[in-house]
């Protein structure tokens, strides 16, 4: 590869945009080529990031052999092909979040990375923000002991961004693996990413998209189409993992709840620590319980800066050939427990790993 590292964006979609502001801030990588299905939007992203070429079909931006690598960001029911193809097109991959629908397409895209010997990593944008990766810090130098629980909620009170968010076919879920992904990720991987090997979930279609609500607005996708919906509204579970310690999830799309909610805590036996809704850490001086909060820019995750640690590490680890911090195994496992969750609440029993 000769200078820069060329880039190609396939799915032009709201998320991609973080993907662009991201990828022309790296003097290493330049924005190549955009795809998407709908011409014009492709067009716009074009202008807006000057970007020099745009497809309409991921194939030819794929046969294109100046391109590198890409960026997708597309329906999570096109993660596995579009992955795949772009792999063994020789192709190194940033995939966003989940990774994919099913476990048995998270097992052929393992296959088609170890294969081709090409760099994938998956966005878990979370692990990318500074504050992550400050309490990452503490945990691996010990000062939080042996994380043994971790609990987790996302809940928003009308939150269903309906499109192709609300559509099963296209998004796999609902709040589970759109949104619970992330905090059940960013837990799974302070934890130190211990096998799992069981859950026990439950989900609820309850209140549906709750589009008759007046006076509160909401984020809707640009596809909005308040007559389909078949994902659920809420999800719960809870993820017992192999050396005993074990995670509790809560998410939803809407609830009938007082306020919107974001909490990320972990448990260990000489501290905890609370991501969100405020990074705190928890410990013992001098036999007194003590909350301590550091200085940091930021109190929450700050997205923007949260993507673009995710984007330059992905062209750090194309150049160089280190593994990414979210590589392909753990998307892996994290679709293993995502559709373990939806089959225990289909069934109404656990599931083991």
């Amino acid at each position: 590869m000769n200078n820069k590292l060329k880039i190609g964006v396939i799915g032009a979609g709201s998320i991609s945009d973080l993907h662009f502001a991201s990828y022309v801030k790296e003097e290493q990588a330049e924005l190549f080529a955009v795809c998407d299905l709908n011409r014009e939007r492709a067009e716009g992203k074009a202008a807006k990031y000057n970007i020099p070429h745009i497809y309409t079909d991921y194939r030819e931006l794929l046969a294109n052999p100046e391109i590198d690598a890409v960026s997708i960001c597309t329906w999570n029911n096109t993660h596995a092909e579009l992955s795949i193809a772009a792999l063994r097109a020789g192709k190194h991959v940033l995939v966003e979040k989940p990774l994919c629908k099913t476990v048995e397409e998270a097992l052929q895209i393992g296959q088609a990375v170890q294969e081709t010997g090409k760099t994938l990593q998956v966005g878990f944008v979370r692990r990318y923000d500074t504050n992550a990766q400050l309490a990452k810090h503490f945990i691996d130098n010990g000062q939080l002991g042996s994380i043994y629980y971790a609990k987790a909620s996302c809940l928003r009170r009308l939150g269903n961004p309906g499109g192709w968010f609300s559509d099963v076919e296209r998004s796999g879920g609902g709040p589970l693996i759109d949104i619970g992904v992330h905090v059940i990720d960013v837990c799974w991987y302070l934890m130190g990413r211990p096998k799992p090997v069981s859950v026990s979930g439950n989900t609820y279609r309850q209140l549906g998209n709750r589009a008759n609500i007046k006076n509160l607005n909401f984020y809707k996708a640009a596809d909005y189409d308040a007559e389909h919906n078949t994902v659920e509204d809420l999800a719960n579970a809870l993820i017992r993992f192999e050396n005993g310690a074990s995670l509790m999830i809560d998410v939803s799309f809407t609830l009938h709840a007082k306020k919107d909610e974001i909490s990320v805590k972990l448990y260990g036996d000489k501290g905890g620590v609370e991501l969100e809704p405020e990074l705190t850490f928890v410990t013992e001086v001098l036999d007194t319980i003590t909350n301590v909060s550091p200085q940091t820019n930021n109190k929450s995750i700050e997205i923007n800066s949260a993507f673009q640690n995710e984007i330059s590490h992905f062209v750090s680890c194309v150049l160089s050939g280190e593994t990414p911090i979210s590589p392909v195994e753990d998307g892996i496992n994290m679709m293993k427990i995502l559709c373990g969750i939806y089959e225990s609440a289909a069934k109404g029993q656990e599931i083991r790993l």
